[in-house]
Parts: structure tokens; sequence; C-alpha cells
């Protein structure tokens, strides 16, 4: 079977979309069908990532429908897995009708109305009764922790059940997103810098359009390692005492290691999952407060 993935990734889209889009083409690579992603060049793009993967890629030129129909019928697509908060209902509908026979399988995970023939929202927050009335009756939804798209990297750090730090130093995971649309990272580091005995993996990407400015304040100061495209996210998070992160995807990853946390919500598509915490008495921030973070880390450290 020919599976196209279309995914984006840039400095405003965020790099989250490919980094899952590559865990669940891993899964069908192992079931031997062919793998294709058709994405665009955008600034602060991570399609390195799919080249490092080795699966073919496509570069799109625009968002029209008849570029990515013209794909799908020359390299002959059976299925397209589609993970785009650009694309909606209508663009879907039009997709099947050019193309009847063409699965459609569409990553969501804030409860829009979708044409498709399998739904997945994979954060630990999904609410497979929220999508009555939103996709085809015959559409078949995969939602909630079991479906959660982890790398191998993760399942390897958890049957490895690393002893907590009994030391005084305790150490702090800090990820604002891959491009960290908010740039918070400095103002998180500012309060963190008022404790003691503390050692920070903060990591981020080349997608940050302030990453100098984030090195810049990173240089000169022992106590924070600055991890840029790191490949060892799941090592530095699981040989952390609790994590800094958005309530996104990276929760799922936070979660399932066990980790403690303080979550900071910094886009409206992380709602869902900040309303699942909240219920969860995790500690949470709705907007970045300086004196909030610092009593939540206070309680912590």
């Amino acid at each position: 079977m020919n599976i196209l993935f279309r995914a984006d990734s840039s400095s405003q889209i965020g790099t989250g979309h490919i980094m899952r889009d590559l865990v669940l083409a891993k899964k069908y690579e192992k079931k031997k069908h062919n793998i294709i992603f058709a994405s665009r060049e955008l600034e602060g793009n991570i399609n390195s990532k799919i080249d490092e993967a080795q699966y073919k890629r496509l570069v799109l030129k625009t968002e029209n429908i008849k570029e990515l129909n013209r794909i799908i019928k020359e390299q002959n697509i059976d299925m397209i897995v589609i993970d785009h908060y650009g694309i909606d209902f209508s663009f879907e509908k039009k997709l099947k009708k050019a193309n009847p026979s063409l699965k459609i399988f569409v990553l969501d995970d804030t409860y829009e109305r979708h044409y498709c023939d399998t739904l997945l929202n994979h954060n630990i927050s999904a609410d497979k009764k929220r999508y009555k009335g939103l996709v085809p009756n015959s559409c078949k939804l995969k939602c909630g922790k079991k479906y959660t798209l982890l790398r191998e990297e993760f399942i390897k750090e958890k049957k490895k059940k690393r002893k907590r730090n009994d030391t005084k130093i305790k150490t702090i995971f800090i990820a604002m997103g891959g491009a960290d649309h908010s740039n918070i990272n400095i103002d998180i580091l500012k309060v963190l810098s008022k404790f003691k005995n503390i050692k920070v993996n903060l990591v981020t990407t080349r997608a940050n359009k302030n990453l100098k400015e984030l090195e810049a304040y990173c240089q000169n100061k022992k106590w924070i390692i600055l991890h840029i495209n790191s490949n060892k996210i799941a090592k530095l998070m699981a040989k952390s005492d609790f994590a800094i992160v958005t309530p996104s995807v990276t929760i799922n990853e936070v979660y399932y290691l066990g980790l403690p946390m303080i979550a900071v919500k910094t886009a409206d598509n992380q709602l869902d999952m900040y309303k699942y915490l909240k219920k969860k008495k995790i500690s949470l921030l709705k907007k970045f407060d300086r004196n909030k973070l610092r009593t939540y880390i206070n309680k912590i450290v």
C-alpha cells in the first residue's frame, strides 16, 4: 500500500506534526507499506527529519488541492494521512470525490469536523464521544492513550526503570515546543535562576526564531544545558526530577514516563489537554505567570 503523509513544519506551525507522523510512518513501514511525505519548504521547517528517516519526500509549492491531487494520482496513493490544521472537512470531501477509492486518515486534537475513514486523536485527554456528528458514521475512531504515538526511545527508557535522583541538585527538563512561539524560555529560566542546587536541560530546535537570543542567555550559565535538535529527548526527560512543558503532545511523553510536571499553556490548540490536566490536579498556568511558576517550583524543589 502506498501511503502519503501530508504535514508541514515551520517556526510558525511548530515541529510536532512531523515528529508524530514519523512515529506513525514507522509503524506502517514495519508492515511493509511504502511511505511518502508531501510537505512545504517553510521557514524553520524540520523536513531534514523526514530525510533522516529515509522516506521519499515531495515538495509542495502551494496549499492547493489540485497540486496534492496530482501527487495522489502520480504516486498511486492508496491512503493519505492528513495532519494539518489548514486542511478541513470541505478539502477532504473534495479529495474523496476526486479519488473514491482513496482512504483518508486524519490526525486531530481539537475536535474539528472531518470527512475521513479513520480519525486518530492520540492525546491522553482524547474523548471519543466528542466526535459524534463531526465525522461520518462509518469513520473508525482511535482515541486516547491506547493509541498514543510514542517514539521507540521513550519505550526503551520506560523499561530501564530509573531511580529518582536523591541528591540535593534537582534536574529540570524544559520544553516549550520546538518553535517556542510564545518566546518564554528565557522568562522561565529567569525564574529558575533564583533557585539554588538546580540543573536545567532545555530542549529546542532550529525552528525557534528566538534561538540566538536564547543561546546568548544560556552562555556561561553552567546550570543550563541547551539541547538543539536533540535525538535524546527521552533520556533527558527520564533523568530529570520534574518537567516544565506546554500542555501539548509532549504531555503524552511526560505522562508515559511518570514524570512530575508543571504545564504552561501557550496556544489555543492546547486547551483540551489543559482542561484534562486541570481535572487531574496537575500544576498548571493558563498563561505565563512569574509568581505562580515560582510557587509551583518551590513546592517541588
